[in-house]
């Protein structure tokens, strides 16, 4: 029953999707965006225990204002090369403190604060660069589109590769579905992605080297991405962020991938751009 209701929920988003990337303007699309990020906003109170209404209003507010900052800077290059350069710091600093978690805090035990907070460095950022990868010269839209493919692939590679496969645990402190055979099925799944990049892209320096290195960069950014998210629902035990996606959970359980794998993705792809000038 569960599987059912993920494979219709998936089939009924897809379309809508393609069409909303691929033909809605850069501006439409913020907008949309911004609605997906603070419902996401709402779970992550709930994973953060803010409880007060007001609270919630404060947290809420706060994400709003930064997207509207960022909007009035987007035309800027430095403004986002600098979000997206943080954001890779931040990711590369989160993925070496997962891997020093032993176990996860409880939840009397963890910083409220620190985890509502870090809600700026995941959604924001992850926001900022897709809008950043839609409104690029080469293909926009069509980049956003394989960015979401690539996760996909990836994911989907590493559930099946895992649960054919799956021996070693990957961190099960965090996340005990996890497997490093799913791993090596995620940056498979990389791989074949990359060679596609690697064939289509309408950029000179997207060569044999450069595609398989930002599409495995980028699985791997996906992974922690996904990591993180685990940790925070195992510290406020809870299996699912919400229940708003029938069969998939809530809406971070759908783009806690995403998050971490937007920024590094769209960091890599502007400086090919930049080098192909």
């Amino acid at each position: 029953m569960l599987a059912d209701q993920r494979l219709l929920t998936a089939l009924a988003l897809a379309p809508v999707v393609v069409v909303v990337v691929l033909w809605l303007p850069t501006d439409y699309l913020a907008l949309l965006l911004a609605l997906v990020v603070l419902l996401g906003a709402v779970e992550w109170a709930r994973l953060a225990c803010i409880g007060a209404p007001w609270m919630q209003a404060v947290f809420l507010a706060v994400l709003a204002l930064a997207m509207l900052l960022f909007v009035r800077f987007l035309d800027q290059p430095f403004v986002g090369r600098w979000l997206l350069s943080l954001a890779a710091l931040w990711w590369l600093t989160v993925a070496v403190l997962l891997a020093r978690v032993r176990p996860p805090p409880s939840r009397e035990n963890r910083p409220r604060l620190f985890t509502a907070f870090s809600a700026l460095p995941v959604l924001i950022p992850a926001w900022a660069a897709v809008l950043l990868l839609h409104r690029s010269a080469a293909a926009g839209p069509a980049m956003v589109l394989f960015l979401l493919v690539l996760v996909w692939v990836s994911d989907s590679a590493a559930y099946f590769v895992g649960r054919r496969w799956g021996r070693v645990k990957l961190a099960p402190h965090l996340s005990p579905g996890k497997t490093r055979e799913g791993l090596y099925g995620a940056l498979a799944g990389s791989l074949l992605c990359a060679a596609f990049l690697a064939w289509w892209a309408p950029l000179p320096g997207v060569g044999p080297w450069t595609a398989p290195l930002l599409c495995c960069v980028t699985t791997l950014a996906s992974v922690v991405g996904d990591l993180y998210e685990s940790l925070l629902k195992r510290c406020t035990g809870v299996k699912d962020s919400g229940s708003l996606l029938p069969g998939h959970g809530g809406l971070l359980d759908r783009i806690d991938s995403l998050t971490a794998a937007a920024p590094v993705f769209t960091w890599g792809w502007l400086l090919l751009l930049e080098g192909a000038r």
